[in-house]
């Protein structure tokens, strides 16, 4: 079998395995049963539990990372997405050990890189973030199970990495810079901090700025594709948009995020700097991109042209942006940011065709 062909046919079961956990019930299909009777009771404790070690990672937010996974993974998602390389079967001594420095503000944030390593032919050894250290490493287990040869080349360390020909990380601003220094002498992709940004007509359907709330709230706004940052057309009453995003009152019942509203909101009052507040929510006119937990920053535009400018000089800090404006190009729809397909690569860096080149 090529190896693109089993590589496919490996991880669209794979994903068609995390898929089930949205629903909470098994797949009856008799290709998932193996994996199933192994793996499936194991999983459904392990998302229950993911909480105790992280907060963050509710069920919740664990289902919905399986989710998205098990839509990037489908089958004529992926055979689009290699379709455009010149995959090989690498002869041992021909793979390379590719070290991952992995993140964890979201559950299996890391796993793209995993994806493209193993797609790549390479080997790979990847340092888990003490925020998620479970997860990867129990989906490798089901993998090992579909595919024991591609499930041998992944290894995982809570080690720094070292004896590597090439390195991916992600870090902060200030740990990427000692990447850039520690691993100046080898291939390296090291990712910085970034966000989401929205830029709104004012023209927007209560759905469509409902959307918008799944790109503010997923993952409690920590993920790098999470919007942090509004531009509204001058007169935008964003009482309109506050009153939508009432809806995700949910997150009144979650105490680490409520402290964050809490803390911000003590702060913007004691200094006295004006803020809008819907309980679960605060906006604040700013001009930075990158927000707080529990905060999102806004600027008002009167031309869609200085937005234009806006966006081209923060592209460095910009992962994705969200907007329905007819005049801007290269934007996605409300409610998709947490949704991307394996083609849309971090910072905008090709990942795969750095392995494969």
């Amino acid at each position: 079998m090529k190896h693109r062909e089993r590589f496919i046919r490996t991880f669209s079961l794979l994903g068609r395995f995390l898929g089930q956990f949205q629903a909470g019930t098994r797949n009856n299909d008799p290709l998932l049963e193996p994996l199933n009777h192994k793996h499936f009771e194991e999983f459904s404790t392990l998302i229950s539990e993911e909480q105790i070690h992280n907060p963050w990672f509710t069920p919740a937010n664990v289902t919905r990372a399986f989710s998205g996974l098990s839509r990037m993974l489908e089958a004529d998602i992926l055979e689009q997405w290699l379709g455009r390389y010149d995959l090989r079967e690498r002869e041992q001594e021909q793979q390379k050990e590719i070290g991952l420095v992995m993140a964890g503000n979201i559950p299996l944030v890391g796993f793209h890189d995993i994806l493209c390593v193993l797609a790549s032919g390479h080997r790979l050894v990847a340092r888990t973030s003490g925020k998620d250290e479970r997860l990867p490493v129990k989906v490798a287990e089901v993998l090992a199970d579909l595919d024991s040869e591609l499930a041998s080349r992944v290894r995982f360390t809570r080690e720094p990495v070292r004896g590597i020909d090439a390195l991916i990380a992600t870090g902060s601003n200030n740990t990427a810079r000692y990447f850039e220094y520690y691993f100046r002498s080898i291939p390296h992709i090291i990712r910085k901090n970034r966000n989401g940004v929205a830029v709104l007509t004012g023209e927007e359907s209560d759905r469509e700025l409902e959307a918008l709330g799944m790109d503010i709230f997923t993952y409690f706004g920590m993920g790098c594709r999470n919007v942090t940052k509004l531009y509204i057309p001058d007169g935008y009453d964003l009482k309109v948009l506050l009153g939508v995003l009432d809806r995700f009152d949910a997150l009144f019942q979650h105490h680490k995020y409520m402290n964050n509203v809490e803390y911000y909101r003590t702060i913007f009052l004691m200094n006295r700097l004006p803020f809008l507040d819907n309980g679960i929510l605060l906006l604040k006119e700013e001009t930075a991109t990158a927000s707080p937990i529990g905060v999102v920053f806004y600027e008002r535009y009167s031309e869609i042209g200085w937005v234009r400018d806006q966006l081209a000089a923060r592209k460095e800090e910009i992962q994705c942006c969200v907007s329905v404006h007819a005049g801007l190009q290269g934007t996605i729809l409300p409610g998709s940011t947490q949704d991307p397909m394996p083609w849309d690569y971090a910072d905008g860096v090709d990942t795969l065709r750095f392995l494969t080149e």
